[in-house]
């Protein structure tokens, strides 16, 4: 039975996807270093570690909306889902590095972009759970499949720059809300009745 045991590496935007995407660098070692792996289908949760590293108070500021004032960050600052990915592992032996594409969404509903959105600088504690398929040669059974255990894991801290480099390559100086439908056409409403052109001074107006 394959020992695996997985580390990330690195992590980098993927510039053409059809949404916004980075990669991380995910080097899959097996025990014994000389067994054949035939191939693993690897599914990744990732997930924020979010205690595991000091907010500024400006920073305080922008994650009220998740966390609620600093004083009960004690109760309400958890480690919380940001998304799932998978990759095909191509066949190895001993360990090879994979890219593994992960979905960075814009969309201020959710949580994840929230938090990462606030952020000023340093990293992200991530913490990545595997699970998944392994394809390999037995000496004594020959091809054979098995699941990776559930223990499997693997801490990475991501470069809150990396995550802010993906969003200004996909949406250069711009931001995407979700409204209600009657929220939206009471919006349209205004901006026409005012001959407002943009939606940018649409908002401005109104906020002012």
């Amino acid at each position: 039975m394959p020992d695996l045991s997985f580390a990330i590496e690195g992590a980098e935007p993927v510039p053409y996807a059809a949404s916004p995407m980075l990669a991380l660098k995910l080097r899959v070692a097996n025990t014994p270093p000389d067994q054949s792996i035939r191939g693993i289908t690897l599914q990744c949760q990732i997930q924020i570690e979010a205690p595991r590293r000091p907010y500024t108070k400006e920073e305080q500021a922008r994650l009220l909306d998740l966390y609620g004032p600093p004083e009960r960050w004690g109760q309400t600052l958890r480690t919380s889902f940001w998304t799932n990915a998978g990759v095909n592992v191509p066949p190895f032996s001993g360990a090879v590095t994979v890219d593994v594409p992960v979905p960075c969404s814009f969309d201020f509903n959710v949580a994840s972009t929230k938090y990462f959105h606030a952020l000023e600088s340093g990293e992200a504690p991530l913490c990545v759970l595997f699970s998944g398929t392994v394809f390999f040669d037995d000496p004594e059974r020959g091809f054979t499949v098995a699941q990776i255990p559930w223990a499997k894991e693997a801490r990475y801290r991501l470069p809150v720059n990396v995550w802010k480099r993906v969003i200004d390559l996909y949406y250069p100086n711009t931001a995407w809300l979700t409204l209600r439908r009657d929220v939206f056409d009471r919006l349209h409403e205004y901006k026409m009745q005012n001959s407002i052109p943009t939606w940018d001074l649409a908002l401005e107006r109104l906020l002012s």
